[in-house]
């Protein structure tokens, strides 16, 4: 079956050179870093690159059209392989496991990929966290039975409330209280809820305050994420990006906010606190504060491809030693090799002659 790959705007990530040396595996309690001194903590699982939207910074409709070829059900990872990695991943230490898309509910019973996941346990023994994100639209029918499963928490993308501006921002009939009933049953059913707001210049950026007065107060942690220039088909222009400090001072109009320490290493999000008490909210400043250093996140295609940054242009094949009777142990060299022969700090180099011009598209691995 042929089919058309926008990925990185060349040849098929396959045929790309596959330079990753050989290693062995950390010991037990020794961290895998790379070579900027970053540990591997993070899988982002793409279950698929079909979605039931067409947003413009995403998936635009003039690339992603009614002719266009996704994957063959028989180019996905199993889930009987996503678990196979990701199990090899939580002994070389990774300790949570989001999966993506495209729009991950779209992948037939991913709750059954779910439970499976929530048995692996890190080397010390602790159980890894699931975690998922969805643009919502199915995500009131599924969210009982998700969390039934296993997930620990579920982040969704909303980009605007209201509805002629969010059905144009996802090219979509979907309307805005589709997206609200699956974040209330979400939380109904126990799943804490982050809701992720890309801000694009002279689009949505009128939605920040009308967003930030609907989350207050609601338990759920809305995140404001600057535009950026992921993959080659989106048209990015740095004019339209809306920097997190411009949006603070949008929020500082009307709601006095406080900085918060990160929870942890490696959290994308600057965090602060709303000073009447009403919640949080996050900021991730990828362009204009680039957060390269503490990136410690792989990503997972949905045929199998390991990506190093969101920002990568090629993959390394971990489907082929999969179907192709490789031991756990083979496994896991392999991915200790790729990861620690990792460099990527793309966002530093942004604007720069040395930045790849060709990226994987997001649609593809996730965001």
């Amino acid at each position: 079956m042929s089919r058309v790959i926008p990925h990185t705007g060349k040849q098929p990530l396959s045929n790309l050179a596959d330079r990753a040396a050989w290693t062995p595996p950390p010991r037990p309690g020794e961290p895998l870093l790379d070579t900027r001194r970053r540990p591997l903590r993070d899988l982002r699982i793409s279950v698929t690159d079909k979605c039931n939207f067409r947003c413009t910074y995403c998936m635009p409709r003039e690339v992603f059209g009614a002719d266009y070829q996704f994957m063959p059900h028989s180019y996905l990872l199993t889930f009987e392989e996503i678990t196979r990695v990701a199990r090899t991943a939580a002994q070389l230490g990774v300790e949570k496991f989001r999966l993506t898309g495209g729009e991950p509910l779209l992948r037939k019973d991913l709750e059954r990929l779910v439970g499976m996941l929530a048995g692996l346990r890190t080397p010390a023994g602790r159980p890894v966290e699931i975690t998922l994100t969805t643009n919502g639209t199915l995500l009131a029918r599924k969210a009982g039975i998700l969390k039934q499963a296993g997930l620990n928490r579920v982040t969704v993308s909303l980009d605007a409330l209201d509805d002629t501006l969010f059905e144009r921002m996802s090219d979509s009939s979907v309307p805005v209280r589709t997206i609200l009933d699956g974040i209330d049953e979400a939380a109904r059913a126990g799943l804490p809820v982050k809701v992720n707001m890309v801000v694009r210049k002279g689009l949505n950026d009128g939605q920040i305050l009308p967003m930030a007065r609907h989350f207050r107060h609601s338990g759920h942690i809305l995140r404001f994420i600057e535009y950026m220039d992921v993959g080659s088909t989106n048209g990015w222009n740095l004019a339209e990006v809306v920097t997190g400090a411009e949006i603070l001072r949008w929020i500082q109009q009307e709601f006095p906010v406080e900085p918060l320490r990160a929870d942890y290493r490696g959290e994308v999000a600057a965090r602060w606190r709303y000073l009447d008490g009403a919640g949080e909210i996050g900021v991730i400043t990828s362009v204009s504060q680039p957060f390269c250093g503490d990136c410690t996140r792989a990503r997972l295609s949905p045929e199998g491809k390991l990506f190093l940054c969101l920002f990568a242009d090629h993959g390394y094949d971990l489907r082929a030693l999969l179907r192709g009777g490789a031991s756990d142990e083979q496994l896991a060299e392999r991915l200790a090799g790729v990861w620690r022969g990792r460099d990527d700090h793309y966002s530093e180099l942004r604007g720069q002659n040395t930045a790849p011009l060709h990226k994987v598209e997001m649609s593809y691995i996730g965001g």
